[in-house]
């Protein structure tokens, strides 16, 4: 009887690894990030849409259908280094498009480095601000430097984050002009991507003849049926010169050039047809678009969805033609945010309010002159933190943690105020799962020194009118996670996934290190 139970043992163990063994690493590594896609609006827009895009990532892939960020103030910058670095802010350091500079008193993208002149843009960035390592570096790593890596985006931030810090080529589309634009941190010339600027196909020579008019009939976008009236939207980006680009970047016209650029680059430098691994990371959007004619339910954003769709299906169509479908690993990943346009009926009264951030910064310090002295105890209110001026509290030789708590005390107060969380109690305070939230997306030297977290429904209002009607809204964005090719199983699978693991997992079909700060375990059905 023992030396059959060992026999069945031994068998079921060689049988496994054989299974495993079956897993091939792909010669390809394609990482979709799409700005703000929900996974509702996949549902009620897949009516418009083709068999070769969404549909097939959906039927044949293995899709996670939630996805979480478990940190505040989510953009496309935080997002996107976390989705490649598998580490939350805390560690990868960029908790936000942008950041505040305390002892300069001004804001810079968080991707800024003077030390580096631009490509075809006159902004100097580098991927450096990210302080931990990408999959692309464990791949270039793993491979001695011969993998290639090259990532396209909207903006720098999605394309440096992405593409990490040894990238063959990291490239975004230039506010000003929209040609493709890079950093000279890179030290590999890609010489297709000059010509492509300099050709009438650039999007710097076109832009001025683009107009955005419906793809198709617009009886089709019938999804929201809260929409006032169905219109043949047009919009011309060639009218405002200053910021053309800019809107451009928040229309479907945008992932058009990103897949045009990188079907370009997959056929010249003959992607996933070398012993090694190659990556290519593309970064497409799916948010609104600021001047469309319904601000809530827009014809514009099922538009956007029924192009993408085409894209998406071009795409793998090219990944397919170049290496083979089953020879690439492609993976789609929401930035799980949402941009909303929400306008309220004027004659209609809710439950939130207006919080004026320079009202309460202004009674907060008063507060603290009649403790400490008449002084500007606050340096600056900044994407829901508060600065105080340390300088200050130093040379009074003020106790920090005790200021810290009396400035949270009279804050928690105020109206529109859920939460006051101190830097205090993140670092070395106790912990509960609200003060880890806030954690997560805290990174000492960058972040501030209070959080505030207000309370859903209340709109944040600046007295020189800057970034209002910006509303508080809690509820999360259902956001899929989709992996493809190489030989992956197709599932649905009806449980939330955290970013963090993205990477690991990732890496793990490479058969390489994770990033040097990925914790997460590795999602259980890629094994």
């Amino acid at each position: 009887m023992i030396k059959i139970l060992s026999s069945l043992v031994a068998l079921f163990s060689i049988a496994s690894l054989s299974a495993q063994g079956t897993q091939t690493t792909p010669k390809l590594v394609v990482g979709i990030t799409i700005d703000q896609l929900r996974g509702d609006y996949l549902e009620m827009f897949q009516h418009t849409f083709g068999e070769k895009g969404f549909k097939k990532l959906l039927n044949e892939g293995l899709v996670y259908t939630d996805l979480e960020f478990d940190f505040p103030y989510l953009d496309r910058a935080s997002t996107i280094t976390t989705i490649f670095t598998g580490a939350n802010p805390a560690y990868h350091g960029i908790i936000g498009e942008n950041k505040f500079i305390l002892n300069d008193n001004r804001e810079i993208p968080s991707f800024s480095d003077n030390n580096y002149a631009g490509n075809f843009t006159t902004e100097r960035y580098s991927p450096l601000p990210v302080k931990v390592s990408t999959i692309a570096d464990e791949l270039k790593i793993a491979s001695g430097g011969q993998s290639d890596v090259f990532a396209f985006a909207p903006h720098a931030s999605q394309a440096l984050a992405s593409g990490g810090h040894a990238a063959s080529g990291a490239y975004w589309v230039e506010d000003m002009t929209g040609n493709w634009a890079s950093t000279a941190f890179y030290k590999t010339k890609q010489p297709i991507i000059e010509q492509h600027n300099r050709t009438p196909e650039a999007l710097s020579k076109k832009i001025g003849s683009i107009t955005w008019r419906p793809a198709i009939d617009i009886s089709n976008y019938k999804a929201f049926p809260y929409t006032k009236n169905l219109y043949n939207f047009q919009h011309y980006f060639g009218v405002e010169k200053k910021n053309h680009v800019r809107l451009l970047k928040q229309s479907p016209y945008v992932n058009t050039e990103v897949r045009e650029i990188a079907e370009k680059v997959l056929k010249a430098n003959s992607l996933g047809k070398r012993q090694n691994p190659d990556f290519l990371a593309l970064t497409f959007y799916a948010g609104n678009f600021e001047n469309s004619l319904d601000k809530n339910y827009s014809i514009e954003v099922q538009d956007t969805y029924y192009r993408l769709d085409q894209e998406i299906g071009k795409l793998l169509d090219a990944i397919d033609s170049a290496v083979g479908l089953q020879n690439a690993l492609i993976f789609v990943v929401s930035t799980g945010y949402f941009n909303e346009q929400e306008i309220h009926p004027s004659d209609m009264v809710t439950s939130g309010g207006d919080f004026y951030p320079d009202r309460s910064i202004a009674l907060l310090n008063m507060y603290l002159m009649a403790i400490y002295g008449r002084e500007q105890w606050i340096s600056k209110y900044y994407n829901q933190q508060l600065f105080f001026n340390r300088k200050l509290i130093e040379d009074r030789k003020i106790n920090f943690v005790e200021f810290q708590q009396k400035a949270a005390e009279f804050l928690v107060q105020s109206s529109g105020i859920q939460d006051v969380i101190t830097s205090h109690q993140m670092l070395h305070g106790a912990y509960n799962q609200n003060v880890q939230h806030y954690r997560n997306g805290f990174y000492k030297g960058i972040s501030g020194d209070l959080y505030l977290e207000l309370q859903p429904g209340w709109k944040v209002v600046f007295e020189n009118g800057q970034n209002n009607n910006v509303r508080v809204r809690d509820n999360a964005v259902h956001a899929p996670v989709i992996f493809y090719g190489n030989n992956i199983k197709p599932q649905k699978i009806n449980r939330v996934i955290d970013a963090t693991e993205i990477a690991p997992s990732v890496s793990h079909r490479l058969r390489i290190r994770a990033p040097n700060a990925a914790k997460a375990n590795i999602l259980g059905e890629l094994f």
